[in-house]
């Protein structure tokens, strides 16, 4: 028999979050950490939780932005790989489809019943290429990048074996010094080439500039982004030169949206840690030296840990350590406190600091990971919290998806 609190439709505020195809027959401490309708204080450690209100303010604020710079946003769901979450950004969040990264996640966003979907990097190899050509005939628009010739030739073959249709961006290198052309000539030449192969269309410019978003200081962020920006103009005139029509330019995110948004070049935004954001994100100033989380957007995403020892004085052991956590940006920041301090982890550890010996075995902290995407990666399960009450219980749909 069904738990009544796994009921199979739950709406608030205008969205429905459909949970019963999750839950059947799951056992909270074994399968799941939690049930909808349980107390905060009953949900197993170590999970992920989100302050829903918080979430959900974070979205709403970004698509005011958005909508007052005249952009369009695609959130990217490589940060949360959530269809949950994907479709909250589209329901009140002004997200019109999403970014991700690899074919996989694109298939689990489009079968979870997002249909507008941009795969934000290259995709080679023959059998990705070939998944990617029958994306579209789940009903869904889908575009990737490209920056080689050769690669418009294995899409556009791929696509005409299917009787499918992809739309193709080429993309520029315009400061992170990864994949992309440089020289608007080349883009030019790549656009050509799209537009005369069977089953592709030149949808735009790919224009992400991944290394300025997490310097600190807001000057040279904005250093980083003119010079981004100016490349992005010395391509558009090489197409316009050519006679060759670009409808968008994407790029653009949480750390640097402000200068695309207003560049008057970019049409759309692929920002995505803005809706959980981050304790290296934390950090990020603005003009004024106020920190992005204090300002712009807030702290949703948690870690949520217990305090499982305290035979030392001064240091207690929580039960979240490098499983639960990604610590490539930075150790966890414990939320509201002042007083202690994540320090060290291990596997299944995480050392506080607690000189004043205000902790004892079972309180819970609230840590602020260092870098969302990859600790959320490492979790099957969102555990959506209001007013100390579980609300949803989400799958992190897209987990694992790297192929």
């Amino acid at each position: 028999m069904e738990d009544p609190d796994a009921r199979a439709l739950r709406t608030r505020k205008g969205y429905t979050v459909n949970t019963e195809p999750h839950l059947a027959g799951l056992t909270v401490g074994y399968d799941i950490p939690a049930l909808p309708g349980m107390d905060e204080a009953d949900v197993q450690t170590p999970c992920l939780v989100l302050d829903l209100d918080a979430l959900e303010r974070n979205l709403i604020r970004m698509a005011g932005r958005t909508r007052e710079m005249g952009m369009r946003l695609r959130a990217h769901g490589k940060m949360h790989k959530s269809v949950d979450v994907a479709k909250l950004q589209q329901s009140i969040g002004g997200s019109t489809g999403i970014c991700c990264q690899k074919v996989s996640e694109a298939e689990a966003f489009v079968r979870g019943g997002i249909c507008d979907v941009l795969v934000s990097n290259q995709v080679r190899g023959k059998l990705k290429i070939d998944r990617l050509a029958q994306l579209p005939k789940l009903g869904a628009r889908v575009s990737c990048c490209i920056d080689d010739p050769v690669n418009v030739a294995e899409l556009s073959e791929a696509v005409t074996r299917h009787g499918t249709t992809l739309e193709c961006l080429v993309e520029i290198d315009c400061g992170a010094g990864r994949c992309g052309v440089t020289d608007p000539a080349e883009v030019v030449a790549l656009a050509k080439a799209v537009n005369a192969a069977p089953g592709l269309i030149f949808a735009g410019i790919q224009a992400y500039q991944g290394a300025m978003q997490h310097l600190q200081d807001h000057r040279d962020r904005r250093a980083k982004a003119d010079a981004a920006i100016a490349l992005v103009k010395d391509v558009l005139a090489a197409l316009q030169a050519a006679g060759v029509k670009c409808d968008s330019v994407t790029g653009g995110g949480t750390g640097s949206f402000a200068f695309e948004g207003n560049s008057g070049v970019y049409t759309e935004l692929q920002c995505g840690s803005y809706a959980f954001m981050d304790a290296d994100y934390g950090r990020i100033l603005d003009l004024d030296g106020k920190r992005l989380d204090h300002g712009e957007f807030e702290n949703a995403l948690f870690v949520l840990t217990s305090v499982m020892s305290h035979v030392k004085t001064d240091l207690a052991v929580c039960d979240a350590g490098l499983k639960v956590l990604s610590v490539d940006s930075g150790l966890p920041v414990v939320f509201g406190r002042g007083d202690v301090g994540y320090v060290q982890c291990s596997d299944e550890h995480g050392q506080i600091t607690d000189p004043a010996g205000a902790l004892k075995v079972g309180d819970r902290l609230w840590l602020v990971p260092g870098h969302c995407d990859p600790t959320c990666n490492l979790h099957d399960w969102y555990v959506g919290l209001r007013n100390g009450k579980v609300e949803c219980l989400w799958p992190v749909s897209a987990r694992g998806k790297a192929f």
